[in-house]
């Protein structure tokens, strides 16, 4: 359903149940799926992919170019998955050559004036906090949340199941299944509560503290403790993601100490 004060490009391939409010600009190569609403003033650029059931709230702007001086007119997209809230005024830009699109899953929470810039890719079950800015390439794995007024260094990766407080500034990655405050950005304790509500086990959450214990209380250098874990620590998915994730951290993992 469009309002007769909104503009959609003949090209666009838009579901026939799709609600498009007034004043809304939908431009040429656009492709937006069943149930998905459009508020009022949104403008959905070229390159914009949209899946089903998406709430798009007024002011946004989606398939921008990339605020990034390297990017020369290269054809990108945005890409966004289902059943996603996207508030009031959110920016998403598209990709450059580096990764070609930038990637939102489902079930997300984009909070108002949250800044997703080009070739980001974040996950599913994410909550990103109002006026979260994240800058190129970062990635924000599942059910990560990022509170409000936080910002988040290009390259950096936030792990799944991670809490960050509001106000952060991100500059190095965020291992998976952590809490993250303080100024510089610190590790402070396991996310559990957010595990509880996740129905991970009071098992599988000592598992886990157990093995931050190794990285953040012991004293050891990252190289050191992952050696000591793969060594004395039964193999699990977590505490392979986790390595993993230490591994291949290109920035290199925020630091902190808590007293056991």
């Amino acid at each position: 359903m469009k309002q007769p004060l909104a503009y959609v490009h003949s090209d666009a391939k838009v579901a026939d149940n799709v609600v498009i409010e007034p004043f809304v600009s939908i431009d040429h190569d656009v492709e937006i799926g069943e149930g998905t609403r459009i508020g009022s003033s949104v403008t959905i650029l070229p390159g914009t992919r949209i899946g089903k059931n998406c709430n798009i709230f007024p002011g946004a702007v989606i398939g921008a170019i990339p605020q990034d001086l390297k990017f020369k007119g290269e054809y990108t997209t945005v890409e966004i998955g289902n059943n996603n809230t996207i508030r009031e005024y959110v920016t998403i830009n598209r990709g450059t050559a580096s990764k070609g699109k930038t990637c939102i899953g489902n079930n997300n929470l984009i909070m108002a004036y949250v800044h997703i810039a080009h070739d980001c890719k974040v996950g599913n079950n994410v909550i990103l906090g109002n006026s979260t800015q994240l800058a190129g390439e970062v990635i924000v794995d599942d059910y990560a949340i990022i509170s409000g007024m936080s910002g988040v260094h290009q390259f950096c990766r936030i792990g799944s199941h991670v809490m960050i407080g509001g106000g952060s500034a991100v500059l190095k990655d965020v291992p998976p299944f952590i809490k993250a405050a303080r100024t510089p950005l610190s590790y402070v304790g396991i996310n559990s509560i957010g595990l509880r509500r996740r129905s991970f086990s009071n098992e599988k959450i000592r598992e886990i503290q157990d093995i931050y214990r190794y990285i953040y209380q012991k004293g050891l250098n990252n190289s050191q403790a992952v050696d000591v874990i793969e060594a004395e620590m039964p193999a699990t998915t977590e505490r392979d993601e986790i390595l993993l994730f230490v591994k291949d951290s290109k920035r290199g993992v925020i630091r902190g100490y808590l007293p056991d």
